[in-house]
C-alpha cells in the first residue's frame, strides 16, 4: 500500500488531507518526508506542525485555509491525533470542534496538504470522526512489516547503498535490531559506511559491529544453561557482571525469558505458527523464531525446575547476605536434567 501512494506522491498526485495511523514510526516518517520532497519540488513550502494534544484542531483548520504569504504550497502537520483512538472523554485535555472538522473535511483548502498523524495501533472505527476521515481523506495504516516482507525490505535498503548482505546476515541483523526500522536503516547506513568499498555485508561484521541488547544476552545465557553448556553459560554470566548488570534484574529478566520460552511451546504444540504465536504474545517474530530454532529438545519440566530454581535465586537475593554475584553463579552451574 504504501509504495503504491509514494509513486502517486512522486507523480505530484497529492491529496489535500491524509491520515497517517499506526505505530512503525518509520513509514510516516518517510511518507511524510516524500509529501514535503514532491511539495518542495514547484517552488517554495511553508510547513507548520501543531501538537492536537495540545492545541484545538481548529487552530489546525484556520491554518490550512490561510493563504501562505512566501510560498505556492503548505504542509500543515497535525501530531497526536487522539481523538481518532477509543479514549476517555473525561481525560481528554483538549476540547476539539469535530463540526467544523467535517465542514472543512468536506472541502479542504488547495493550497494546503494537512497530515493528521495517529500513532496508535487501532483507530475507533465507532466515532463519527473516524467515520468522517475514511471518507473524505486518504488513511494510511503504518504497521510493522511481516517477516519475510522485513527482510526484503532490508535487502533493499542495503541495495539502494549498492551493496550486498546474504540471509544469514539478514536474520542476524533483524535478531539484533527487531523490527524497529528506523534503528535497522540507522543500522543499515552504519554497516555500508563501515564496509568502505566493499560491496557485501558479511554476518560477522554484523555479530562484530551491531550491539546486542541485555535482552539477547540473557536469551543466551539461558539457552546455553538449558543445553547443558555450563562454561558458556558461566562466561556470559561473568561478562553481564563485569558490566555492572544487577544479579535481581537477571533473574528477573531470565526467569521472563522461562515464561516466555514455555508459552511458545505451548501455542507451538496447539498448531500455532511462528507469526500467530509473535501476535498473540506481542513480541518480535524473530525471538520467536530463535526460540523455536534453538529448543534443544527442552522439556516443559526442565523450564518448571528452571522457574523454580531462579524464583529460589530471587529469595536468597532478597533475605541473604552474602556476595550477591554468587548466588545466580549457584545456579547456573547445577545441571538442568
Amino acid at each position: 500500500m504504501f509504495q503504491k501512494i509514494w509513486k502517486e506522491i512522486e507523480r505530484g498526485n497529492i491529496d489535500p488531507v491524509y491520515v497517517l495511523s499506526g505505530v512503525e514510526s518509520y513509514f510516516v516518517d518517510e511518507t511524510i518526508q516524500r509529501i514535503k520532497a514532491a511539495l518542495e519540488k514547484s517552488g517554495d513550502l511553508e510547513t507548520s506542525t501543531y501538537d492536537l494534544d495540545e492545541v484545538p484542531v481548529s487552530h489546525v483548520i484556520e491554518e490550512a485555509d490561510t493563504i501562505p504569504f512566501f510560498s505556492e504550497r503548505k504542509l500543515i502537520i497535525a501530531k497526536n491525533a487522539s481523538f481518532l483512538k477509543a479514549t476517555d472523554k473525561s481525560k481528554e485535555k483538549i476540547q476539539h470542534d469535530f463540526k467544523a472538522l467535517e465542514v472543512w473535511l468536506q472541502n479542504p483548502s488547495t493550497f494546503s496538504v494537512t497530515i493528521f498523524v495517529a500513532p496508535y495501533e487501532k483507530l475507533d472505527e465507532r466515532k463519527k470522526v473516524t467515520k468522517q476521515m475514511k471518507e473524505f481523506a486518504t488513511i494510511i495504516h503504518a504497521e510493522a512489516p511481516k517477516e519475510r516482507d522485513l527482510a526484503v525490505w532490508v535487502r533493499n535498503e542495503v541495495s539502494l547503498r549498492r551493496k550486498s548482505i546474504d540471509d544469514d546476515a539478514i536474520d542476524k541483523l533483524i535478531e539484533l535490531v527487531g523490527s524497529d526500522m528506523l534503528h535497522l536503516q540507522s543500522e543499515i547506513e552504519k554497516l555500508c559506511f563501515y564496509i568502505g568499498e566493499d560491496d557485501r555485508i558479511p554476518f560477522s561484521i554484523i555479530e562484530e559491529l551491531v550491539p546486542k541488547t541485555l535482552e539477547q544476552d540473557a536469551f543466551k545465557l539461558l539457552n546455553a544453561y538449558i543445553a547443558g553448556d555450563k562454561s558458556t553459560a558461566i562466561s556470559i554470566y561473568h561478562d553481564l557482571i563485569r558490566q555492572k548488570q544487577e544479579p535481581i534484574a537477571l533473574v528477573a529478566l531470565l526467569a521472563s525469558q522461562v515464561r516466555l520460552m514455555s508459552n511458545v511451546y505451548y501455542l507451538q504444540s496447539k498448531g500455532y505458527h511462528g507469526q500467530q504465536i509473535a501476535k498473540t504474545l506481542k513480541v518480535n517474530p524473530y525471538r520467536v523464531k530463535r526460540i523455536v530454532e534453538d529448543r534443544h529438545q527442552v522439556k516443559d519440566q526442565h523450564l518448571l525446575k528452571a522457574l523454580y530454581g531462579l524464583s529460589e535465586v530471587d529469595l536468597q537475593l532478597k533475605s541473604l547476605s552474602g556476595k550477591r554475584e554468587r548466588f545466580l553463579e549457584l545456579f547456573l552451574m547445577k545441571p538442568l536434567a
